[in-house]
């Protein structure tokens, strides 16, 4: 009975019961609509990871299938993408002994193995989070990059050369020297011309048929009835049956290998899958687990990889495909996954007069939506940082490959994370006339010094880097002051953590400040940060006289300092002029807005001043 019950539990039984009782017309109808875009875009993808086509169609049907009973967003579609198909090809066709299509596929398929088993592991572990190492400038620079590899790997179809060198230096450079030498193949190029202005007519057109779909059928079409097999290289025929397994003849070598290509293939894969199923699911007013999110997608490539497949993620081409034709459940993915295996089952030879030049044209204009120069005017606009951040990123993708820009892309995040933790703005505090509060000296140059204190706030967590910063811009305000500075505050609210290493560039601060006779304080400390301060002091030098609950108390403790019957609960308790007056506070009736006397009543019970905490 437990059996049953689990699987009535299943993201996608679950929602296919609903659907159920509401009526399934709608799911099918989007999944036969999908199935039409689902065979020459999976079968485009495998050839741009340098694999067979017939792949694409494994990646697409079983990890489908797979992701409809576990997946939690409710149209999300997986299969090959553009985004993961320069990073398959980088991983395995080094790999890959003179190119040996059944080494390159059993190579493919453990490389998913592994990403599933990663992602899987990460949705277990919830280690969704790790995706925030990509931020959107990175994320940006990176996808541009990647449109750029996967169009010029493309190219060679277009033109009917042989170029296939690893790299996009390297490709460009065999491109050119094979055209120079060879000249281009006029009918190949003719056919992914024709294929390309096609599909953007179409799509301009917004006819309700995808458009990739008339135009494969067109080039397929006119290869068979004008004969030209024999100047043009076509897909073929694919193997008779359904996806199965392709492992043999690896070794642990090839583990070890393809194992940081299939950590940085998980990271993206779940990145780009996790964005687009908030984005959708924000559209449709649901919810998406992350964790959940990272399972499924590790299931369906764990599925992808043991059924002569390779690594697959969500797809934002095929998606607004089942949005648009009505679409509502995961049942519409599996509509589309069981119509591509009746399909390879009962039409194989049907693409037998497919172009790979009309393939090439299909992966060329896919690729090119990756292309967003709007996002890029917009980061130089907004911030020159951000801007040479995607810029370092596409360059670093580009150049140095796919794989390895992935990773000097993580660590251009994690560098400008230290470098603004560790050059913080940091401010000196003045007081404004006729102005609550204390402001940034350097934006309010006419603001006034409290006579004998220096405020000073510090806007980043304190850590071993920044730390003789601080101790440097507090010592340098004291020498420029001056008057007699007698006590120094450091408005402390900004610091959200401390290590160590600061803790003891601020005991060395008093000590420098306690020998000049000048008394170090700290206001508004968040309660954690104070424990773990008084917790790693090497001395008590810091008590309870230290520290203030705001900037107010500490500055009217200064301003009380020799006061002696004024006791410190006094100073820190809030002003007299902050508390509200018996009773709440009463506001004047606009005779225009006439409330309701139980409304009025609700109002005045609410009604109250909340003091400096």
């Amino acid at each position: 009975m437990w059996p049953t019950a689990a699987l009535g539990r299943l993201p996608g039984v679950a929602a296919a019961r609903t659907r159920w009782r509401g009526g399934l017309r709608s799911d099918v109808g989007a999944g036969l609509a999908l199935s039409a875009l689902l065979v020459p875009t999976g079968m485009g993808y495998a050839q741009a990871a340098g694999l067979p086509a017939y792949t694409g169609l494994y990646a697409t049907i079983v990890p489908m299938l797979v992701y409809a009973l576990f997946g939690p967003s409710r149209i999300l579609v997986i299969g090959p993408d553009s985004a993961l198909a320069p990073l398959v090809a980088a991983a395995v066709l080094p790999l890959a002994a003179g190119r040996d299509p059944a080494r390159a596929v059993a190579l493919a398929g453990l490389l998913a193995v592994l990403v599933g088993i990663l992602l899987l592991a990460g949705g277990v572990l919830r280690l969704g989070f790790l995706t925030d190492l990509l931020s959107t400038p990175i994320r940006i620079g990176f996808l541009n990059a990647i449109a750029l590899i996967v169009v010029v790997g493309q190219l060679p179809l277009l033109l009917g050369t042989d170029a296939d060198e690893s790299g996009l230096l390297h490709e460009l450079a065999e491109l050119v020297e094979d055209v120079a030498e060879d000249g281009v193949e006029p009918v190949t190029l003719a056919v992914g011309l024709a294929t390309i202005a096609t599909m953007l007519l179409l799509k301009r057109l917004d006819v309700p048929v995808p458009g990739v779909l008339i135009a494969v059928v067109a080039a397929a079409g006119a290869t068979a009835l004008f004969d030209l097999a024999e100047r043009t290289e076509t897909v073929g025929a694919l193997p008779s049956g359904l996806p199965a397994p392709a492992l043999d003849g690896l070794g642990r070598g090839d583990v070890t290998a393809l194992l940081g290509p299939a950590v940085a293939i998980a990271v993206i894969a779940f990145a780009d899958t996790a964005v687009l199923s908030r984005s959708f699911a924000l559209r449709r007013g649901e919810e998406v687990d992350g964790s959940a999110e990272m399972r499924a997608l590790g299931a369906a490539n764990l599925a992808a990889g043991l059924t002569g497949g390779f690594p697959v993620c969500g797809s934002g081409s095929r998606t607004p495909v089942v949005e648009q034709a009505g679409g509502r459940t995961q049942l519409a993915g599996a509509v589309g996954a069981v119509t591509v295996a009746v399909f390879v089952l009962v039409a194989p030879g049907a693409i037998a007069y497919l172009p790979q030049a009309a393939l090439g044209a299909v992966v060329i204009v896919a690729a090119s939506s990756l292309v967003d120069p709007g996002a890029l005017r917009r980061l130089w606009r907004v911030s020159r940082l951000e801007f040479g951040l995607a810029v370092a990123a596409f360059v670093a993708v580009g150049l140095a490959g796919v794989l390895r820009g992935v990773l000097v892309a993580i660590a251009l995040s994690l560098i400008v994370v230290v470098v603004r933790a560790w050059q913080p703005h940091r401010t000196e505090l003045v007081e404004l006339p006729e102005v609550a509060g204390y402001h940034d000296r350097e934006r309010h140059p006419e603001g006034h010094r409290i006579e004998g204190l220096v405020l000073v706030r510090f806007d980043a967590p304190l850590f071993f880097a920044n730390g003789a910063i601080l101790t440097k811009y507090v010592l340098d305000l004291v020498d420029r002051r001056k008057d007699a500075v007698e006590w120094v505050i450091l408005a402390a609210e900004p610091i959200t953590d401390l290590d160590i290493t600061a803790l003891e560039e601020i005991e060395r601060l008093d000590i420098h400040l306690e020998r000049r006779g000048i008394r170090l304080g700290f206001a508004a400390l968040k309660g954690p940060v104070k424990d773990k301060l008084r917790r790693m002091q090497s001395e008590n030098r810091f008590d309870d006289e230290h520290f203030h609950p705001t900037v107010r108390a500490a500055v009217l403790a200064f301003r009380h300092r020799n006061d002696t019957g004024i006791t410190r609960r006094v100073l820190d308790a809030p002003p007299k002029d902050l508390l509200p007056p018996p009773g709440g506070i009463r506001r004047r009736r606009d005779p225009r807005h006439r409330t309701p006397d139980r409304l009025r009543r609700r109002h005045r019970s609410e009604d109250g001043g909340v003091p400096e905490s």
